[in-house]
């Protein structure tokens, strides 16, 4: 069975705080013959660490890694190392994924107001502009 991984499940399978939800992510993950994990659950799966259990971004950026480097996981590398890099410099590990994306879809300029963002695409030595 190759699964694609809703944020929830990954929630419970690296937080535990519902043991039979844990023991049924758990499951589902050792027995997928593929484990699909899309750009927008990675974002969630941040967010919601960080947001609802505090969890650091050290740990998020550890727990990421872990599923990059299963041997079962599939996910976009590009749009993995955008978000890490962005989380490294002090931003939100979406606005990676969203950049990455955005140049992607041909996009050359990231724009926001958001100063923790704008200046780590800008550390990356790439363009974007801050509004505001």
């Amino acid at each position: 069975m190759k699964i694609i991984a809703d944020t929830n499940l990954l929630v419970r399978y690296f937080v535990r705080d519902d043991l039979a939800q844990y023991e049924q992510a758990k499951q589902i993950l050792e027995q997928a013959e593929r484990v699909m994990v899309t750009q927008l659950a990675l974002c969630e799966l941040s967010w919601v660490l960080r947001s609802r259990y505090g969890v650091s971004r050290e740990n998020i950026c550890a727990t990421i890694a872990m599923l990059h480097d299963s041997a079962d996981v599939v996910l976009d590398g590009g749009a993995y190392e955008a978000g890490l890099a962005m989380m490294a410099a002090g931003a939100d590990f979406a606005d990676g994924v969203i950049d990455y994306e955005g140049r992607w879809l041909g996009g050359d300029t990231y724009a926001s107001f958001d100063k923790k963002a704008v200046a780590a695409v800008m550390q990356r030595g790439l363009t974007a502009k801050l509004l505001g």
